[in-house]
């Protein structure tokens, strides 16, 4: 992803990085901001898609002046590191305490630390289409109870049909980008699978985040069975074994599962620290490798038939057609607006 400048106003932006995008954007016909440097004042907002306050996150939907197409960006706090030496440089005489009020003993204030300290990550979709707009807009969730006969009738229906482009999983898999995230690799074409750090990932132990991308195409848990057993079980032995090597993390300290519904239809196993808090770690999402496998071993066809509970968001397309079938009661919803 293109570094994203600090500076917050035009006024800002060096004459030099301006003729430079300004060269670039005549001289190249480029359709993507990822493909040149660019002044964060370029960026117009249209509307906040989302506001997480307990992630410390906004998703803002705009436009880059200059370039077509929408852009979504996704701003989030970065986390305080655990680097005792670092931290001392937070309480020196540059940090600034502005007290808002305080009660016996407790005080409470506003911290203003050092410029080095205030960095905000930043993922940038561009361009981003309606799905990936609607995607990261805020929405009611509703629970459903899938079963196997709902996920023929409607949720398989609707992957063939509206899953976003997983483009990108095959250039990790065809060694055509992120090559530097690359974490443990097996090539076998049954077995093997590449484990690559987590786009959001920020490098920190305590946040650690990996993903594991196998080279056998597997849509959803729904298709696994037993003959994917040796391949969920490589990935969990390797895995932990690669992530233990690498980063100083044992087994027993990762969180390893599968989403169902995944936000893309490529199986792909997440490993996360299991003191990190990571996204999508609920009971309605998040389903544990190891239960997986446990599942399968007694049932080999375990997943043709088992009930699957999962969130939709209003207003997605797949929550519009369980409403359709009577299975979501939007009754339900009108009350609790008057409410």
């Amino acid at each position: 992803m293109a570094e994203i400048s600090s500076n917050t106003s035009a006024d800002e932006c060096t004459p030099t990085k301006k003729i430079k995008i300004e060269t670039e954007n005549e001289c190249k016909n480029v359709t993507s901001i990822h493909d040149v440097e660019f002044c964060s004042s370029t960026f117009n907002i249209k509307k906040v898609l989302q506001n997480n306050c307990t992630r410390k996150q906004i998703c803002i939907e705009g436009a880059f002046k200059g370039y077509e197409g929408s852009a979504v960006i996704l701003l989030e706090k970065q986390n305080f590191s655990d680097d005792e030496a670092a931290l001392k440089e937070l309480f020196n005489k540059d940090t600034v305490l502005h007290k808002l009020y305080n009660n016996n003993i407790y005080g409470n204030y506003e911290c203003y630390p050092l410029k080095k300290y205030n960095g905000i990550n930043a993922t940038i979709i561009h361009p981003a289409t309606a799905k990936h707009i609607e995607k990261f807009r805020r929405k009611d969730l509703h629970i459903i109870d899938e079963t196997y006969e709902l996920y023929q009738k409607i949720t398989l229906p609707y992957i063939e049909s509206s899953s976003f482009s997983i483009e990108w999983v095959y250039n990790i898999l065809e060694h055509k980008a992120e090559q530097d995230k690359i974490v443990y690799e097996d090539k076998d074409e049954k077995t093997g699978f590449i484990i690559v750090n987590d786009l959001k990932w920020d490098g920190q132990t305590n946040t650690l985040k990996c993903i594991a991308l196998p080279f056998q195409k597997i849509q959803c848990i729904r298709d696994l069975n037993a003959s994917h057993l040796p391949l969920l079980k490589n990935i969990r032995e390797a895995g932990t074994a690669a992530i233990a090597e690498k980063f100083n993390v044992p087994a027993s300290q990762l969180r390893i599962y599968l989403h169902y519904q995944p936000s893309y239809y490529y199986l792909h196993v997440h490993f996360a620290y299991l003191m990190f808090e990571a996204p999508g770690i609920y009971v309605e999402k998040a389903h544990l490798l190891s239960t997986i496998i446990r599942n399968i071993e007694l049932m080999s066809d375990y997943y043709t038939k088992a009930v699957l509970s999962y969130v939709v968001a209003e207003g997605d397309p797949l929550y519009t057609k369980f409403v359709k079938e009577g299975v979501i009661n939007e009754v339900s919803k009108s009350k609790t607006t008057e409410d």
